[in-house]
């Protein structure tokens, strides 16, 4: 074999050489994902220079061969915080690419909603796959924005029935989550002997001179290391007898015949980035443009750098490491601050500066914390992590007594409690108060920290807060906001009265400031007092009013409408929410509580786990005590006792790691049902008696609809005295919402089953009976059979057959099991129904109803979207169940799906 030139074909195989298994791996990803096995990941790791992008490429360009659409993006260092920017650069300029320039401009202008851009952006890339399958790659995928990095944890799972194939390259795991399609990781490790000598012979013939054996030990394996020194030998000429002293010293030593200019060019552009602009770079070199040409031309004849039309490009980012390491430490800090500088003057945005200010700035330095700053509000609402380790690192820039520093300490505080980190805000607000800043900021402070301590649920330390806020504050709009918070507080005390006498104060300071924040915690907080004293049509009347004035707050309207027995506005709210923006995970309980109303128990479960993942997503797990409670009383409604084990133990980790005395009476009243389930009675009564006695505060939220399991387990202990006191207090809630039907409902049922009263019992049927919720009125329809069975006439047999026929049709088929057996007794003649088989773990029998109907729909060729809209439920519900039909028929794809449907779909089933 001879040598071959520089820029030969020869040359464009090396980094192949020695990765023969780790490309057919890649190859068999490729065609599983061809052949319709659905979904699949696939991680290159390994360090810079080992190989990653030779072999991505080669995978592409196998891909391509094989009809797949491909998407090519790349993260590049000092621009890792450009929301999406990783991810969009393949989506744009594929060929075709896979969202259109009118695409992303309308996910842009949302981009301060994670889930809603992610959902939006699968149902994007779904439509797209839907008859082509799809290769989305990123390389250096360490340095992927936060945005970027946030979809690429939710966007494998959310497909992963789609034909999607995700291919990520970096120097270390990104450590994404495991839960979403196949995932292969596949290490680069050094090139073996054997693979550099194939190397060395691609490169100079079959005759190796031994010194370039010796110089090619140095590569440490590496392959572009490797490579770069053969090239350097091919194109001298030497054949390594006389290897130039620039190869012996690598490649850094490629730098010393550079002019003095080139070099300072090279320079300056390490500091940019591994591609940067031409105007930048001149700028910072104090010269035009066109006084580069001739530099830049001596770069490119280097094969230091590329031009791709917009941007000058380091051939490998190890180029431009080593450009950079020669530069002086303190050298590279004034230039990364001229840098920022620059990037401001020509009217980048603050985010673009970032990156060089973290590397520059220095305490003191005012401009640097207020472009900082000003990034940390940008990226607030889209990233409040990032945004919170801005506003701390302006806060650390500013001297401590500067009136700047009170400034950037609220941003700190307000972007530490968005992300999450409470105690971490708590902290910084308490040592900035611990300054003795002028009263006014002192008031501005404590009304900021009132959010932190909501969540920290330390309302006596809020309530003391705003108080001491209120006694030195000035400004209205402060004191509104320092009013609002002080009802909040007060939501949770035993005197509503008083609670709802300071809210209304608050809303007409807030209305008089013209204040919105003051407005928004005003309106909240006298819902969160009407929904505490059990009052339903003044809690939906705030929440009406707080989502007309803010769409966001919608979810919660939607919640207080249904404890007013309004499922029609419910549905027709929840159906306007359509693709807004609007806080997904709250929209998902909201709905699964809908559902859970009108006995829809199937769907209530994929909403409950659809809204526990979109938290867990935004890794702000706020609702997850009232998901897995509800969660835990639809498993024992199913008679699944171990799954309702599961989510208590849930509960108790999740009370353990944040202790709220919000969630207190929910986790006692899954406590209870649980305990009474085993047999404890009188430890199940226990529980009920801290709901009623700790927290009496939200005793209405959480038993309203729950008195009858509770006076069923007072009864069942023997406690007569804590049954009596459940049906008063669910008689008082009847008095307090006269045209609830639910509320009447219950409050006969609760008196009736106290006091043994079948007459009662009766009319918690008929009431219920106007009602909408059928798991309410099978209740009351099993125990009025119960009551009337020891006549010994065949009247209990219309109730129970009603309580049975309502619980099979909800899917509660551990009650439609006892129900049944009462039934039976009720009933001697032959020709009854036998009672429904359990259902069983596999095949098309073990798929519930919804999720036979979703499994048609997406064998039929429906996407997420138009499966969705078909059945009036959201897409993240039909992606849950859609999860639920895989894991239960044993199908990894849609392709597979569609092969099993129409064979199982008329085999018999449980339920029909």
């Amino acid at each position: 074999m001879t040598a071959a030139e520089p820029g030969s074909p020869g040359l464009s195989r090396p980094g192949l050489r020695g990765r023969e298994a780790e490309l057919a791996r890649l190859r068999t990803l490729v065609e599983a994902v061809r052949d319709g096995e659905g979904g699949a990941m696939a991680l290159l790791l390994g360090e810079p220079g080992i190989g990653k992008t030779v072999l991505l490429e080669e995978t592409v360009a196998f891909a391509r061969a094989q009809g797949f659409v491909v998407s090519q993006g790349h993260a590049e260092e000092l621009h890792e915080l450009a929301p999406l920017a990783s991810l969009a650069s393949g989506l744009l300029h594929g060929d075709p690419p896979l969202l259109s320039a009118e695409d992303f401009a309308h996910l842009a202008g949302h981009h301060d909603q994670r889930i809603w851009l992610v959902e939006r952006l699968a149902q994007l890339i779904e439509e797209r796959s839907a008859g082509t399958p799809t290769l989305i790659t990123i390389d250096d995928v360490q340095w992927a924005d936060p945005l970027s990095r946030f979809a690429l944890n939710v966007l494998p799972a959310r497909l992963f029935t789609s034909p999607v194939l995700w291919l990520l390259a970096g120097r270390e795991d990104p450590d994404l989550r495991r839960d979403g399609p196949c995932l292969t990781t596949v290490p680069l490790r050094p090139l073996t002997d054997a693979a550099l000598a194939e190397l060395a012979r691609d490169a100079l013939g079959d005759d190796v001179p031994r010194k370039v054996t010796e110089l090619l030990d140095g590569s440490g394996g590496n392959p572009f290391l490797a490579t770069e020194l053969l090239t350097g030998i091919a194109a001298s000429g030497t054949q390594g007898h006389e290897p130039p002293e620039r190869l012996v010293l690598g490649v850094r030593g490629r730098l010393a015949a550079l002019r003095p200019g080139t070099l300072d060019l090279l320079r300056i552009g390490s500091v940019l980035g591994r591609a940067f602009r031409l105007g930048d770079a001149a700028a910072l070199c104090g010269r035009p443009a066109t006084a580069l040409i001739a530099e830049l031309d001596e770069a490119i004849a280097a094969g230091l750098v590329d031009d791709d039309g917009e941007r000058l490009v380091f051939r490998h980012d190890l180029l431009r490491q080593a450009v950079y390491a020669d530069l002086a430490p303190s050298a590279r800090r004034a230039l990364h601050r001229e840098a920022a500088r620059r990037l401001v003057a020509v009217g980048r945005t603050p985010v673009d500066a970032v990156p060089h200010l973290l590397k520059s700035a220095e305490p003191g330095d005012h401009e640097a914390a207020r472009l900082l700053g000003r990034a940390a509000t940008d990226v607030l609402s889209v990233m409040p992590d990032l945004a919170a380790d801005l506003a701390l690192r302006a806060l650390e820039l500013i001297p401590p007594h500067e009136p700047m520093a009170f400034v950037a300490g609220e941003r700190a505080v307000t972007a530490l409690t968005r992300a999450g980190r409470y105690t971490r805000a708590r902290e910084t607000g308490d040592a900035l108060l611990a300054r003795r800043p002028p009263l006014d900021v002192f008031a501005r402070l404590q009304s900021v920290l009132g959010d932190t301590l909501w969540h920290l649920d330390d309302v006596h330390e809020l309530t003391r807060r705003t108080t001491a806020g209120l006694a030195v504050v000035t400004d209205p709009a402060i004191s509104a906001r320092l009013t609002a918070r002080q009802a909040l507080a007060r939501s949770r005390g035993r005197d509503l009265d008083a609670a709802r006498s300071t809210g209304e104060r608050a809303l007409a300071e807030a209305e008089r400031a013209d204040d919105r924040e003051a407005r928004v915690a005003a309106l909240w907080g006298l819902g969160e007092i009407a929904l505490n004293a059990g009052e339903c049509a003044a809690a939906v009347a705030h929440h009406t009013a707080l989502s007309a004035f803010d769409a966001a707050f919608l979810p919660e309207e939607v919640v207080a409408r249904v404890h007013l027995d309004d499922f029609v506005m419910a549905r027709r709210l929840l159906g306007t929410a359509g693709d807004a923006p609007l806080r997904p995970a709250m929209l998902m309980w909201a709905q699964g509580t809908l559902h859970l109303g009108l006995g829809r128990l199937d769907d209530a479960e994929a909403d409950f786990v659809t809204a526990e993942r979109l938290e867990a997503d935004l890794g702000v797990p706020g609702n997850l005590v009232n998901i897995r409670v509800n969660r835990g009383r639809l498993a024992l409604l199913r008679g699944d006792r171990d799954a309702a084990r599961h989510h208590l133990e849930a509960v108790r980790a999740a009370m353990a790691e944040r202790p709220n005395t919000g969630n207190h009476a929910a986790h006692q009243y899954l406590e209870a049902v649980l305990a009474d389930a085993a047999g404890h009675h009188a430890a199940a009564a226990e529980h009920i008696r801290s709901a009623q006695r700790d927290h009496p505060f939200v005793r209405w939220r959480i038993l309203r609809t729950r008195c009858v399991d509770a006076v069923r387990i007072a009864l069942r202990a023997g406690d007569r005295a804590l049954a009596d006191d459940l049906a008063a207090q669910a008689a008082a809630h009847a008095a307090r919402n006269p045209a609830v039907p639910t509320a009447q409902g219950i409050a006969a049922h609760t008196a009736g089953l106290a006091g043994g009263d079948t007459a009662l019992l009766e009319r918690a049927v008929r009431v219920l009976l106007t009602g909408p919720r059928p798991l309410h009125l099978a209740a009351a329809s099993a125990d009025l059979g119960r009551a009337l069975l020891p006549t010994g006439t065949t009247a209990a047999v219309p109730a129970l057959t009603r309580a049975y026929e309502t619980f099979v049709e909800t899917g509660a088929g551990f009650e439609a099991d006892r129900v049944r057996a009462d039934l039976d007794r009720a009933v001697t003649r032959s020709g009854r129904r036998a009672a429904a088989r359990p259902r069983p773990s596999q095949g098309w029998e073990a798929l519930t109803a919804s999720e036979r109907k979703v499994a048609r729909l997406i064998a039929a060729g429906h996407t997420n979207r138009s499966a969705a809209a078909a059945l009036f439920v959201s897409p993240h519900t039909v992606n849950t169940h859609l999860a639920a039909v895989f894991r239960k028929l044993s199908v990894t794809s849609r392709v597979q799906l569609t092969r099993r449907v129409p064979v199982e779909a008329d085999a018999p089933t449980a339920d029909g």
